[in-house]
């Protein structure tokens, strides 16, 4: 008689772990049916990086195309997912959880801040719970990924490698407990509250009172719109105890607006987003996305970006900033499960300062460990002689998925 094994079993006897007999037996144990409605996915991302010109002061965007990254091969981070979906229309509970291994992996709070090879962290750990009221609210409840932004920390996910200036200054991540509602198939809602700063609620002496509340709200068209069919408007709003602005204020205020929008034209969208940070200080970004699915395998995307700050959030050199961005990226399918993309990128400083220094540390990015908000990256280092009003990069990047 053939016997038939679950994935896992069957992965454990390839691999010598387990034995043929034992798997037999064990094959039937409870355990084994709840690894087999468990998912394992991820995905390794990697990069080369070329800056041209003399120097590797960039602007602040995220880790991935930091000073340490460029004018080389990058291997930005590999994470490996385990999650139980929620069951529909019933009392049901899942898990989701997203570990990180590489240098990205210090790109969120919580996961400490030195780059390297060895950094390991996590990007989301949450217990996910639905209750059959209405149409079904959902729950998480642990470490979870922004309610804001255009953009999300999985590269392969956005349609640029490097981020924008909105994602600079946007959370990228909380722990607390998040609630999703779907009132209509147009319409739905999220609301939540999670931990702030522990540093600052430590000066304020009364760490009951500080925590971060969000709140969105999302739109989409229907199938019965015709062309328009799929887009989406979405807004939101987090507000914190102040992290990464070292003003001491009480509140850091982020609001969001973006959506994007199918045309006529098959194949092409476009896509818009405005992120706007009141700390204190003040940061804004605004973005333009472009995107044509050119044929089966090439898609061709456009970013166009401003962004403005009182502190140098996108130059790093703590005064007033101004920054234009264009990216152009094409992504063309090669291999199963692959993501190879060119990506040309221009940064300008618009408003006349030479905010592209060399660096001469290997990066100084820093993060504090709670908030539950993002930081900014950093040109990070000490600045050197010379600067440039300019930079322009080159890149090649290549992501397995499984």
């Amino acid at each position: 008689m053939k016997m038939k094994f679950n994935k896992w079993t069957t992965a454990l006897v390839a691999t010598g772990v387990v034995s043929l007999a034992s798997a037999v037996t064990a094959d039937e144990h409870p355990l084994n049916t709840l690894l087999s409605s468990t998912s394992l996915s991820g995905y390794v991302d990697t990069s080369a990086i070329w800056n041209f010109g003399d120097g590797n002061g960039v602007a602040n965007r995220f880790v991935n195309t930091g000073p340490d990254r460029q004018d080389g091969f990058n291997l930005n981070v590999v994470k490996v997912a385990l999650e139980k979906s929620l069951d529909e229309g019933q009392w049901s509970a899942g898990y989701k959880l997203e570990t990180l291994f590489g240098p990205d992996a210090s790109g969120l709070p919580g996961n400490g801040g030195t780059v390297g090879m060895n950094n390991v962290g996590l990007k989301q750990a949450y217990v996910a719970l639905r209750a059959p009221v209405g149409n079904g609210i959902d729950f998480k409840m642990g470490r979870f990924d922004p309610i804001i932004g255009y953009e999300v920390y999985d590269s392969y996910a956005n349609p640029n490698f490097s981020r924008s200036f909105g994602y600079a200054i946007e959370p990228l991540t909380h722990t607390g407990l998040l609630g999703t509602y779907q009132f209509t198939d147009v319409i739905g809602a999220s609301a939540g509250v999670a931990n702030t700063d522990q540093s600052v609620v430590a000066r304020s002496g009364n760490a009951e009172s500080k925590k971060t509340y969000m709140a969105g709200v999302v739109l989409k068209a229907p199938d019965s719109t015709g062309w328009m069919a799929g887009s989406s408007l979405y807004g939101g709003a987090v507000v914190g105890v102040d992290r990464f602005l070292g003003t001491g204020n009480d509140q850091d205020l982020n609001l969001y607006i973006g959506g994007s929008l199918a045309t006529p034209i098959k194949g092409f969208t476009v896509g818009a987003a405005y992120d706007y940070l009141d700390g204190g200080s003040y940061a804004s970004a605004a973005a333009l996305y472009a995107s044509f699915q050119a044929t089966e395998q090439l898609k061709l995307n456009l970013r166009g970006e401003y962004a403005q700050s009182g502190y140098g959030a996108f130059s790093g050199t703590g005064v007033r900033d101004k920054m234009t961005g264009l990216t152009f990226t094409a992504d063309y399918a090669l291999w199963a499960n692959v993501v190879t993309r060119a990506e040309l990128r221009w940064d300008h400083s618009a408003n006349g300062d030479d905010a592209f220094y060399n660096v001469g540390g290997a990066g100084g990015y820093s993060f504090s460990d709670e908030y539950d908000s993002g930081g900014t990256g950093g040109s990070g280092g000490t600045y050197g002689s010379g600067g440039s009003r300019d930079d322009v990069s080159l890149l090649l990047n290549v992501i397995y998925k499984f």
